[in-house]
């Protein structure tokens, strides 16, 4: 931050001070050049805290969620909705806390997943992970949420990724939104824009 000091201190309205949060204890030795610019010497004197309280901390890596986040117990809040699923993999194992499988398609092309919950929510955080590590892909989802029961939706994201395993397998994206009366959200997962015969999947979806 930086102000001008008044002519009743310093002579002249264009001299400069940069006001901080120690004490100064010294007026400014100021010249005035031949370009009608002034050169200040000795401006401050301060006096640094002494003292001060002060303690070391280990910091939360972004990667790491603390474990009372507040994610919604989705297996309670909502229904789920859901295009297609393979045996074994059915969408409630993305929902639902634990290493488990996640979700996969029952066939190739686009699917939908869709969260009806059963009291508007006010959602703060959407959390998606996804991972291939068999097939090279372009994968692109549309993320969208609803406020009057799924009759009208808002897209919130429209999002691809490259997937190349064995490099790039993953793909975790965290959304943080202010979105009140959330009726229903939807996602429409294209699993591979060239229109291969790639399947959808999920392996965990988050919602605070």
């Amino acid at each position: 931050m930086k102000r001008w000091i008044g002519a009743n201190e310093a002579g002249d309205p264009r001299v400069p001070l940069l006001a901080q949060s120690w004490r100064i204890g010294t007026q400014p030795e100021c010249d005035f050049l031949e370009d009608q610019s002034w050169q200040c010497k000795s401006l401050y004197r301060w006096d640094r805290p002494k003292g001060m309280r002060k303690r070391l901390f280990t910091p939360t890596p972004q990667a790491i969620r603390p474990t009372d986040e507040g994610w919604l117990d989705l297996d309670r809040a909502a229904s789920v909705e859901v295009t297609s699923e393979e045996k074994d993999y059915g969408i409630e194992s993305a929902l639902v806390s634990g290493e488990g499988e996640g979700w996969r398609a029952a066939s190739s092309g686009t699917q939908t997943i869709r969260l009806r919950f059963d009291q508007p929510q006010k959602i703060r955080c959407i959390s998606l992970v996804f991972e291939e590590a068999a097939t090279a892909r372009t994968q692109e989802f549309v993320l969208r949420w609803s406020v009057d029961g799924g009759h009208s939706f808002r897209e919130i994201v429209r999002q691809q990724w490259n997937f190349s395993p064995p490099n790039t397998t993953h793909e975790i994206e965290e959304y943080h939104v202010q979105l009140p009366d959330v009726t229903v959200l939807e996602w429409v997962i294209v699993p591979d824009i060239s229109r291969g015969a790639a399947r959808a999947s999920l392996k965990s979806l988050r919602v605070s």
